[in-house]
């Protein structure tokens, strides 16, 4: 027999969500998706002025080693940036956490990549 709590708790989580529910749910999505994208701006403007000035043969820079740790450094900030912004991120899961890296990933790569080019075709 379950208990009176356990059942409370089993029927909360069957009821349909109501519409402000949603709303906030989806705004708060949208802030954590935005979060990712700047964090993904910054981190690859960085990455390429703080690398040293690009070989205009290769288009390698000197130390590439900073991107990096600019990409990682920018995924982990994000945790503190929530805070800020008041989202609650001790309920994100994996998937939400590998959500937030590949889409800083894309954007710092993006970037870092365009401002590595120097000429267009």
């Amino acid at each position: 027999m379950m208990s009176d709590n356990a059942v409370a708790a089993e029927a909360e989580t069957t009821r349909p969500r109501t519409r402000a529910e949603k709303q906030v749910e989806h705004r708060s999505r949208i802030k954590r998706t935005l979060v990712a994208c700047f964090m993904g701006i910054l981190t690859g403007a960085l990455s390429f002025y703080l690398s040293g000035t690009p070989d205009p043969v290769t288009g390698l820079q000197a130390n590439n080693i900073i991107g990096l740790l600019l990409l990682a450094a920018g995924v982990v900030f994000q945790k503190h940036v929530f805070m800020l912004l008041g989202v609650d991120y001790l309920e994100l899961t994996g998937k939400d956490w590998f959500y937030q890296s590949f889409m800083t990933f894309a954007l710092w790569f993006m970037t870092w990549t365009l401002l590595l080019t120097t000429a267009v075709l």
